[in-house]
């Protein structure tokens, strides 16, 4: 399977690059790595930077595009809590990000922002890999935020039946699943978990400096599968403690490593090798 064709003459002939990653919390990230070490692999320059609102200088997100576009970045990675908000401030938007309604990935061309999707992708291609049986016949969602867009829409590429989606903001979830015609609001968490086959979360709790877990463990069966898209813990309370109950489980690194994957060939033009990058992520340790 290739990922989807560009929507804008990413590449380019030059052979140093510099990116970064934009988001909150993101020290323990392993986007920098795999980035940097496939650039030297393909025998390019690349510099990966970490563009972290919590801990840097106070920024707001206009800013910080402005000046990485001035600087002559090739282009940004976008995470948590930014994937909506950069929409408002680009040129272009891939099909992937219009029908997700986020971006994770931005290219600087001639002037011109470009706005992807790769995650998208990235997590059909986890899921595709890691859990090739999963049944899709009914599937909570628990997110509906920008990751949770492009997860929804990923798992009703995959050929999920009904996807039920909760988030705690209100009209979140309603407005996530207008846009699939298999997909509906669920307020209620354990009325949904007790019909469905898989769990997804799709927010940031659980991550190293958001503990905890979306969903009450009494709420977890063994007949389920589950996955995360955090990886930084990589195994998440979510999924220890599924796993503890017999669920079979889908951590956050095909996600990451399939993503990256996609970013990298919009940044350079150059065809990333998912398996080198892949031992990159892992050459990282567990934690």
């Amino acid at each position: 399977m290739q990922p989807e064709p560009t929507a804008d003459p990413a590449a380019t002939p030059r052979r140093a690059f510099r990116m970064g990653l934009v988001g909150r919390g993101i020290q323990l990230s392993r986007t920098p790595a795999m980035h940097e070490a496939e650039a030297a692999a393909l025998g390019l320059a690349c510099r990966y930077e970490l563009i972290d609102t919590d801990t840097g200088p106070a920024r707001d997100l206009p800013e910080i595009l402005s000046r990485a576009e001035a600087e002559g970045f090739a282009g940004l990675n976008v995470t948590f809590p930014y994937k909506q908000e950069v929409m408002a401030h680009l040129d272009h938007l891939s099909d992937a990000a219009r029908r997700v309604g986020a971006v994770n990935t931005v290219v600087f061309h001639e002037g011109q922002r470009f706005g992807h999707n790769t995650d998208f992708w990235g997590f059909k291609e986890s899921l595709r890999v890691g859990l090739p049986d999963a049944p899709l016949d009914d599937v909570l969602l628990i997110g509906a935020g920008g990751a949770g867009g492009a997860l929804a829409h990923a798992l009703a590429d995959a050929g999920a039946a009904r996807i039920r989606i909760h988030d705690t903001r209100d009209g979140a979830a309603a407005s996530l699943a207008r846009g699939l015609a298999v997909a509906e609001p669920a307020g209620d968490l354990a009325d949904a978990a007790t019909h469905v086959s898989g769990i997804v979360n799709a927010t940031p709790v659980g991550m190293a400096k958001l503990p905890g877990m979306p969903i009450a463990p009494p709420l977890l069966h063994a007949r389920h599968w589950v996955a995360d898209i955090i990886y930084f813990p990589l195994e998440t309370e979510l999924l220890r403690t599924a796993s503890s109950l017999g669920c079979r489980t889908l951590g956050g690194e095909g996600m990451a490593v399939f993503q990256a994957v996609r970013a990298f060939q919009l940044f350079t033009g150059r065809t990333a090798d998912a398996d080198r990058m892949r031992a990159t992520f892992r050459s990282l340790g567990a934690t």
